[in-house]
């Protein structure tokens, strides 16, 4: 058969890559639609055209134009969506972008109150020490009522007379004071025989300074300084990331820098300041998760879906934080931290601020479900594009089943690792466990995990439908940028074969 004349165009725009591009399965016309990952459609769309109508008419690719295999091929699915889908992802998630800005404008704090130092648990002043010198003596030559003693429950003259006499060798701690203003100034702390802590010469310290005290009572060692293995470990942990990442690990740290910035300066100040602790970690978890998941995954339509999907998870778990907290009447203070920032501000909500720490400890596991979910059901679409939203879905889910299983185990894993001593009390007192979980101590984790998880499962099907929706919604070949005229004369000519 004498092969019939093409086009000029038609020798200059394919690239060669496509002669056999739609060798395996595939839309039964020959329509390009598997290759709408590309992130140069135009390009591409016209090279798919013009290949698979060469390779019809019996014309080889043009071996000028090898590099078009490369082209093809050589990118990840960057998934584009047509333009009216991107506008409407726009219409919601732009003035959603808006409002969490303003809210950060109106409840910004401006820094956290200041307040009189009480000189309880962390709400100390500290300072820094080193130990210069260590001596062996007996513990019964030691007046432990005069002396501070390493090891007491709150390093207080009231702990330390609770102690009983001490017994055997004890160590006599010479700590020199390496900043503030009393720079230089030496004082003794005894290390008894069982001290959970024990001091080592040379060892760098914290010290904790009380005014009021007597002289000989001013400071005393409260812990030990882990700058040093802190900072190296999250050096290792930052290297690994970005060897591993790449660029992705890159600005996964930054988002990690950002979040926590977030947190530190918005979230927790505003607070302080008496704002609804409620508002304040919706609007900051929103804007933490707008940032990260932008700032990593990119500005695209799989990760807009990402967002709604994690947008109406976080709507659910405050819904039933909310509700479930208010019914089990959980006040939120349960501890002697919760007390001290009671006492400190007594205008702060603490069952507010319990479920402002639901919503902002599910968020960093949402961002995974979302995320894979949204990226499970791209990458079907990219393998089979003829396959609708129910077949997407239903091959999606199954995907999301078993993210599922594991995310919900480790969610209640990690919850019961935080509260391993509490629950060895419990069974050392030989409770029961009705009678352990209905302690509010208990109560609250057990409402934290559930409401958390609950929100953790509706993420996978919500996620998944709305990115089935999206990625089927478009008409394979005509993403947003591709020129209408390639794809019509390509269909033009297969027509008249």
């Amino acid at each position: 058969m004498t092969p019939s004349p093409q086009p000029p165009i038609e020798h200059t725009e394919p690239h060669g890559h496509n002669g056999h591009a739609h060798a395996g399965p595939g839309p039964s016309d020959g329509h390009p639609g598997g290759h709408s990952d590309r992130p140069s459609d135009s390009h591409s769309d016209a090279g798919s055209h013009g290949g698979s109508d060469a390779g019809s008419h019996g014309h080889p690719p043009a071996p000028s134009h090898g590099h078009g295999h490369g082209h093809s091929h050589g990118h990840g699915p960057a998934a584009p969506v047509s333009k009216h889908l991107r506008k409407v992802i726009a219409a919601v998630l732009i003035p959603f972008a808006v409002a969490v800005f303003v809210g950060m404008v109106v409840l910004w704090p401006g820094g956290a109150p200041g307040h009189e130092r009480t000189g309880v648990g962390f709400d100390r002043q500290t300072q820094q020490g080193v130990v210069v010198s260590i001596e062996q003596v007996d513990c019964k030559s030691v007046n432990a009522a005069q002396v501070p003693t390493t090891g007491t429950p709150a390093a207080s003259p009231e702990g330390s007379g609770a102690q009983a006499a001490p017994t055997g060798e004890c160590k006599k701690a010479t700590v020199e004071v390496t900043s503030g203003p009393d720079k230089g100034r030496t004082f003794v702390e005894v290390v008894q025989p069982g001290a959970p802590r024990q001091l080592e010469d040379g060892q760098e310290v914290v010290v904790a300074y009380a005014p009021d005290a007597p002289r000989d009572l001013q400071y005393s060692v409260i812990d030990v300084n882990r700058k040093l293995p802190m900072a190296l470990l999250a050096g290792i942990f930052a290297v690994a990331v970005v060897v591993v990442g790449r660029m992705r690990g890159l600005f996964a740290l930054v988002a990690l820098v950002v979040s926590f910035g977030v947190l530190t300066l918005f979230i927790l100040p505003a607070i302080l300041q008496g704002s609804n602790p409620l508002v304040v970690a919706v609007v900051g978890a929103s804007a933490i998760m707008l940032i990260a998941l932008y700032m990593c995954h990119g500005l695209t339509a799989r990760t807009s879906v990402a967002v709604l999907g994690t947008l109406v998870s976080l709507l659910l778990i405050g819904l039933l934080g909310s509700g479930f907290i208010d019914w089990a009447f959980l006040s939120g203070n349960t501890d002697d931290n919760t007390g001290l920032i009671h006492g400190l501000y007594p205008d702060i909500d603490m069952s507010g601020l319990l479920l402002a720490g639901v919503i902002i400890g599910s968020l960093g596991v949402l961002d995974d479900v979302t995320v894979t979910q949204t990226s499970a059901v791209w990458e079907l679409h990219h393998a089979d594009p003829s396959m609708g939203p129910r077949a997407l879905y239903r091959a999606a889910i199954r995907i999301g089943r078993d993210h599922i299983a594991s995310v919900v185990n480790t969610l209640v894993l990690a919850y019961a690792g935080a509260a391993l001593p509490l629950l060895l009390l419990f069974s050392i007192a030989n409770s029961s466990m009705g009678s352990v979980a209905n302690s509010e101590l208990v109560a609250e984790e057990i409402v934290r995990t559930l409401v958390g998880s609950i929100g953790l499962v509706a993420s996978v099907p919500v996620t998944t439908a709305l990115a089935a929706l999206v990625v089927s919604a478009d008409r394979p070949g005509s993403p947003a940028g591709a020129p209408a005229a390639g794809p019509v004369r390509g269909r033009g000519r297969r027509r008249k074969r």
